[in-house]
C-alpha cells in the first residue's frame, strides 16, 4: 500500500456564519494524482485554500506526511514541501517571467540546487525559457498559467495543489496544461486537483471525489466515478 501523503478527516470551514465545507476527508497516496470536482460553488477552492493554510479549519484535522498541519499558517505549511498553483493563477505582472520563477524557490529547502530546477521547469515549459525577460504580464493566458505551475515547482514541492487550472484557457491550452500535468507525476510529485472541467480531470486522476453543496457525495477509482450517476447529475447536468 502506498504511503499516505495528505489526509484529511472530517473537515468543517466557515466564513463567518457560513458552513463552506462538512466532514470532508480524502486522502493523497505518494505518487499519486487525485482530483475534486463538483459544480460551481461546491466548495472546491475552500477545500485548496484549508489545505494549503490560507484559510482556517473550524473541525477536523489535515495532516501532511503524517504531521498535523490544520492549525498552521500558509507559509508554515510550505515547509512541508507543498505547493499551490492558486485560482487565476495570480502572477506579478510587472515582474520578468525569470523573477517570477525565481519567487517559487524562496522557502529556504528550496534555495539550494534551484537552478537546476529552474532548467527542469524550462525543459517542461520551453516557451517560459523562450520569455524569461518579458514581463509576466504580457503573456497569453496558457502561458500564465504554466508560468504559475512552474514558480510551484520551483519550491521543489512533493505535493502540489492545482486550483481549476483549466479556467479561462482555450481547448489547446489546456492540453497543454494536463499534459505537463502528467509529466510532473511522472517525476514524483503527486498531485491534488480541483476542476470543473470534470473529463479532463478524470481523465488523468487515480481516484476522484465529487463535491456537492460542501460535502463528499462520492468517491472512487476516477474511471468509476466518470460513468458515475452522482457526477452525471451533480456536474455534467445528465
Amino acid at each position: 500500500m502506498s504511503d499516505v501523503l495528505l489526509l484529511v478527516d472530517d473537515l468543517d470551514v466557515r466564513y463567518g456564519d457560513a458552513h463552506a465545507l462538512w466532514d470532508v476527508s480524502l486522502r493523497v497516496d505518494a505518487g499519486e494524482t487525485v482530483c475534486v470536482v463538483g459544480p460551481n460553488g461546491a466548495g472546491k477552492s475552500t477545500l485548496v485554500n484549508a489545505i494549503a493554510g490560507i484559510h482556517p479549519a473550524s473541525a477536523g484535522r489535515i495532516s501532511i506526511g503524517g504531521v498535523d498541519t490544520t492549525r498552521l499558517a500558509g507559509h508554515r505549511v510550505c515547509a512541508h514541501e507543498v505547493a499551490v498553483v492558486p485560482e487565476g493563477r495570480r502572477i506579478f505582472p510587472r515582474m520578468t517571467v525569470l523573477d517570477n520563477l525565481l519567487l517559487g524557490a524562496y522557502r529556504s529547502g528550496a534555495r539550494r540546487g534551484h537552478r537546476a530546477v529552474l532548467d527542469t521547469v524550462h525543459e517542461m515549459f520551453p516557451r517560459l525559457a523562450e520569455r524569461t525577460g518579458q514581463l509576466a504580464g504580457n503573456l497569453s493566458g496558457g502561458e500564465q498559467q504554466m508560468l504559475a505551475i512552474g514558480r510551484a515547482l520551483m519550491a521543489r514541492p512533493k505535493l502540489l495543489l492545482l486550483d481549476e487550472p483549466s479556467l479561462g484557457l482555450a481547448p489547446v491550452r489546456v492540453d497543454e496544461v494536463y499534459d505537463a500535468v502528467e509529466r510532473i507525476v511522472a517525476t514524483g510529485v503527486s498531485v491534488l486537483v480541483v476542476e470543473q472541467d470534470v473529463e479532463r480531470a478524470l481523465a488523468i486522476a487515480d481516484r476522484a471525489y465529487l463535491l456537492g453543496e460542501g460535502r463528499v457525495v462520492a468517491s472512487g477509482p476516477a474511471a468509476e466515478l466518470r460513468d458515475s450517476a452522482e457526477v452525471r447529475r451533480s456536474v455534467l447536468g445528465l
